[in-house]
């Protein structure tokens, strides 16, 4: 892709799809650094050509694709709306820009043209803010997507890395293996274990406007794939990390709010996904009434429809995983907490005593009522300052348990009054039953 605003090689592009080429020319912009973009012609054989920024549909069975890649660095939507004016209008009009900026799920005709979206706001820097959107004509789409999206484009064949024959890298011997071959570092081969997909060169190229249809709604679901298994990955090593880590690194986690973010993030990227569980059905519905969309991309999306739903269920156990971590973790503060409170308590189990012996023998009784102190005959002021404490504690203790012995009071009047209802109840049967004296005591049942 080029980049607007800035110079690029003027040799011409070639594509490994077909011998013809074609020259891609730049569209400069009032916003460098702010769009990429890049055009796309098909021509319904299985070959491909960059073409020229015009917005001009296919004809016959060439169709063409015009796709524009935002920066994450934007700070207001205007500014993206202003971005898609100035490279898409005309043809588009303002209604057309509207469908394809504003925030949210949405699948609709706008005129004419089929027009879906799956947009998420602010904040655009984020890596589980996704926004793409298209909208599809018989001969043209035009896509809108926020940042790079992998395996979207296409690039020409035989450049593949994953085509190539690896070798593992080794620091004393050169390559392990004693052959030539590519070598793969640890940091690139991270990478690729992360990917759910192949590189742009492993595309098919599309015959029709469904298929193309179909790959960019793929590659959407395998990005999404994408950012959920690093996301699993980064969570496999943090349990790692906090199971052998100690102190520091279990509170380095809670004061940084590491899993409380993750899980944010997921809440991010299940928004998206519940997004798209709610547009691409419809997408999948409405594209089956086109009598130039064929069937068997029509069962395509019906499988991306399901996978979609798979991920949100992959979703839902990750979110628990987060949370049993969290869990953990807090029991694991709740516990180092119980345990300096354990000690605190020892002291002052130690030092309360102390307290106690210091505070009521260092009292100065002199001038208290009642202790007599005036008159120097009188020598039992310090034992009537204890008694009065004695009957102050007791008051307020009293009062502390008056609630319960007022509960066990009333249930024990409850008991009573039930009991003598019964006795009252029990006697006119046991008359009429003619169980008295001995024989009610002695039978042991009762005749119908």
């Amino acid at each position: 892709m080029e980049l607007i605003g800035m110079e690029s090689d003027p040799d011409i592009e070639e594509s490994g799809a077909g011998p013809s080429v074609r020259k891609n020319h730049l569209q400069y912009s009032r916003y460098p650094g702010a769009v990429k973009q890049k055009a796309y012609l098909f021509d319904g054989n299985g070959n491909y050509y960059n073409k020229e920024w015009d917005l001009a549909p296919g004809k016959g069975k060439e169709f063409c694709w015009y796709h524009v890649e935002l920066s994450k660095d934007y700070e207001k939507l205007t500014q993206v709306a202003q971005y898609l004016i100035r490279i898409l209008c005309p043809p588009l009009k303002l209604q057309d820009i509207l469908s394809l900026v504003c925030n949210g799920p949405f699948c609709g005709y706008v005129d004419g043209a089929l027009v879906f979206r799956v947009n998420l706001p602010r904040p655009a820097s984020s890596k589980f803010t996704f926004r793409i959107s298209a909208r599809v004509t018989e001969n043209s789409i035009i896509t809108v997507s926020l940042g790079r999206v992998a395996r979207l484009g296409f690039s020409p064949a035989n450049k593949s890395l994953l085509s190539e024959i690896p070798a593992v890298e080794n620091s004393m011997h050169g390559m392990a293996n004693g052959t030539q071959g590519c070598v793969i570092n640890e940091r690139l081969l991270e990478s690729l274990l992360t990917m759910n997909h192949s590189e742009e060169v492993d595309n098919r190229v599309p015959r029709s406007v469904s298929n193309l249809v179909v790959h960019i709604i793929d590659t959407h679901v395998d990005h999404l794939q994408d950012v959920l298994t690093a996301l699993e990955m980064e969570l496999d090593t943090i349990e790692i990390d906090l199971d052998r880590g100690g102190f520091g690194l279990k509170k380095q986690a809670l004061d940084e709010r590491i899993l409380p973010k993750m899980n944010l993030d997921l809440q991010r990227l299940l928004q998206v996904i519940a997004h798209s569980e709610q547009v691409f059905p419809r997408v999948k519905e409405k594209c089956s009434l086109k009598q130039w969309f064929d069937q068997e991309d029509v069962n395509a999306l019906e499988e991306l429809v399901a996978q979609t739903r798979r991920l949100k269920e992959n979703i839902g156990f990750v979110a628990n995983r987060i949370t049993a971590i969290q869990a953990g973790l807090d029991s694991w503060q709740a516990e180092q907490i119980h345990r300096k409170l354990y000690f605190i308590s020892f002291l002052s189990v130690i030092f309360l005593p102390l307290s106690i012996i210091t505070g009521v023998f260092g009292m100065n009784v002199g001038g208290v009522p009642w202790t007599g102190q005036r008159n120097p005959e009188t020598k039992e002021g310090f034992r009537n300052v204890i008694i009065l404490g004695i009957a102050t504690l007791a008051i307020v203790l009293l009062c502390f348990t008056f609630p319960a012995l007022y509960r066990r009071i009333v249930a024990w009047q409850h008991r009573k009054q039930l009991t003598r209802n019964w006795s009252i109840s029990w006697r006119p049967f046991a008359r009429s039953a003619g169980l008295h004296g001995d024989r009610a005591e002695k039978a042991g049942y009762l005749r119908l």
